[in-house]
């Protein structure tokens, strides 16, 4: 007779998280953090910009975390201080994401943002580059993200946890990053599994359920954010045109030089933001 599997420990991620916060408190030399930065493609030069790094720390030395399997994402983990020396703040910044398709493990994905709150953050910006539905969202536009939809049939949450999403992107977080640059228009991500990019089909799906952008990341993460208790940014790039919107071909290649072509000009804009938050 075989013994029926042992269950998954639903509390094993939160402790992982919390000996992550602890290991990096200890590398960085800074107890806690406020504010938590996830930069995807495109985003990454923020990190030079936000404020002072304080210490860099390549995220396989950090449990839980590994160096990234993606080209155009950074492999560290970053502590930057801003304001004066009297009531400085401190980001983290996440380098390192990992994506639903490297495993399938939703336990992976959700690590970083359970460990930024572990560390004590209390608001968190996550970044992606995306496809556009619209033909007006040209590559190298960058949108603030309303509200999405996860056609990846998964969920960070275990067990009977029911966590609302009504306001999963905060509103006060959005109407500050239009302060600093008032043409952010707003759209709706969708969040498809990857690695393969969506055919023309499911582009025209995803239009038709009220998105506006496509990706491979960030609702995962965001649902996890919100179960412990932070608060919301999310911003997109958009690397390319989807499926079907364009004639041309979607290649990693061109996310990656639209990204690069991009960064100098987002990475200003989202430091700029961060400083206000």
């Amino acid at each position: 007779m075989v013994s029926p599997a042992t269950p998954p420990d639903p509390h094993a991620p939160f402790a992982l998280a919390q000996q992550a916060a602890e290991r990096l408190a200890a590398l960085t030399g800074v107890e806690r953090h406020d504010i938590a930065l996830v930069l995807g493609s495109g985003w990454s030069g923020a990190a030079d910009l936000v404020g002072e790094t304080v210490a860099d720390v390549p995220a396989e030395q950090v449990p839980g975390f590994r160096a990234p399997a993606v080209a155009g994402h950074g492999g560290s983990i970053r502590s930057i201080r801003i304001g004066d020396d009297g009531e400085p703040r401190h980001v983290l910044v996440l380098g390192s994401r990992t994506h639903y398709y490297e495993s399938r493990d939703v336990r992976a994905v959700a690590h970083g943002v359970r460990t930024a709150a572990a560390a004590g953050v209390r608001q968190l910006v996550l970044t992606n580059g995306c496809g556009g539905l619209d033909p007006a969202l040209l590559p190298g536009t960058p949108v603030l993200i309303a509200d999405h939809i996860n056609l990846t049939g998964a969920s960070p949450i275990e067990g009977a946890t029911f966590v609302d999403l009504t306001d999963l992107y905060s509103a006060r977080l959005r109407d500050l990053a239009r302060e600093v640059d008032p043409t952010l228009t707003e759209g709706v991500y969708v969040q498809f599994p990857g690695p393969h990019y969506e055919t023309p089909a499911e582009v025209r799906m995803a239009a038709l359920l009220g998105g506006t952008l496509v990706g491979m990341s960030t609702a995962l993460e965001a649902i996890a954010a919100r179960h412990v208790g932070l608060e919301i940014l999310g911003l997109s790039l958009v690397t390319n045109q989807a499926a079907g919107i364009s004639a041309d071909p979607l290649s990693h290649e061109e996310v990656i030089e639209a990204g690069r072509a991009a960064g100098p000009r987002i990475s200003r804009l989202l430091a700029q933001i961060v400083r206000r938050i």
